[in-house]
C-alpha cells in the first residue's frame, strides 16, 4: 500500500487542483484522467485518421495549417498537416489501445520507453498559435550535425558553434572562437 501511495503522490505532481480532490476521494481515477497522446500514423493520412478517430468518439486533433503549393501551370491554396505524420488523441490510460481499431494508425509515439504525453497547456498553446491568423509563415526544424548555432543562456551566452552530434537531450557542439568541444543541453541553443 506505501508504494500505491507514493506513486500518487508522484503523479499527483502533474495534475491542477481539482483533479487532485478528484484523484484524492478516489485513488484508481487516475487511469480516467484524458491525457494526450500523440499518434504515429501512416504518411498521407493524417485527415483520414482524425476523422475515423472522431467516429470511434475518441478526441482527436490534427494541427493544420495552409500552404500554397505551386505546379507548373497553377499555385493553389491547401490545408496541409503541421506535422506530417502525426495526431493527437486525448483519451484515457486505459482507453488507449482503442486507437489501434482504426486504420492508418501505426503506434503511439514513445519516450524515455513511455507513450508521450502533452501536457495541456502545449496544446492549448498550439492551437491559439494556429488560429491566430496574423501566423503567416512557420517551419519546423531539427538540430542536425553541421548547424551554426548561437548559445542562449550561461557564462557562454551568444557564443556562436557548430553542432558536430546531436543525442537525445545533449549536443555536441565546437565553439567556433575558442577552438574546444563543448556539451551541451539542447534548451540552452537558439
Amino acid at each position: 500500500m506505501c508504494e500505491c501511495k507514493i506513486l500518487i503522490l508522484e503523479l499527483l505532481k502533474y495534475y491542477n487542483s481539482k483533479k487532485i480532490v478528484t484523484i484524492l476521494e478516489n485513488p484508481l481515477s487516475i487511469f480516467m484522467l484524458k491525457n494526450w497522446y500523440v499518434l504515429y500514423v501512416k504518411p498521407k493520412n493524417e485527415k483520414k485518421v482524425a476523422e475515423r478517430l472522431l467516429n470511434h468518439k475518441i478526441e482527436v486533433y490534427c494541427p493544420m495549417v495552409k500552404e500554397v503549393k505551386q505546379w507548373s501551370d497553377r499555385k493553389k491554396t491547401i490545408e496541409a498537416p503541421l506535422f506530417k505524420s502525426y495526431v493527437f488523441v486525448q483519451i484515457a490510460e486505459l482507453d488507449r489501445k482503442k486507437v489501434f481499431e482504426v486504420p492508418g494508425v501505426v503506434r503511439y509515439l514513445f519516450w524515455l520507453g513511455k507513450p508521450a504525453i502533452v501536457r495541456n497547456n502545449e496544446m492549448e498553446t498550439l492551437k491559439m498559435w494556429l488560429s491566430n491568423d496574423t501566423v503567416e509563415n512557420y517551419s519546423l526544424c531539427k538540430l542536425e550535425s553541421g548547424d551554426k548555432v548561437a548559445i542562449k543562456y550561461g557564462a557562454l551566452k551568444d557564443q556562436k558553434a557548430e553542432i558536430i552530434e546531436v543525442g537525445k537531450k545533449r549536443v555536441r557542439l565546437v565553439l567556433e572562437g575558442m577552438g574546444v568541444v563543448l556539451n551541451m543541453k539542447i534548451k540552452d541553443l537558439v
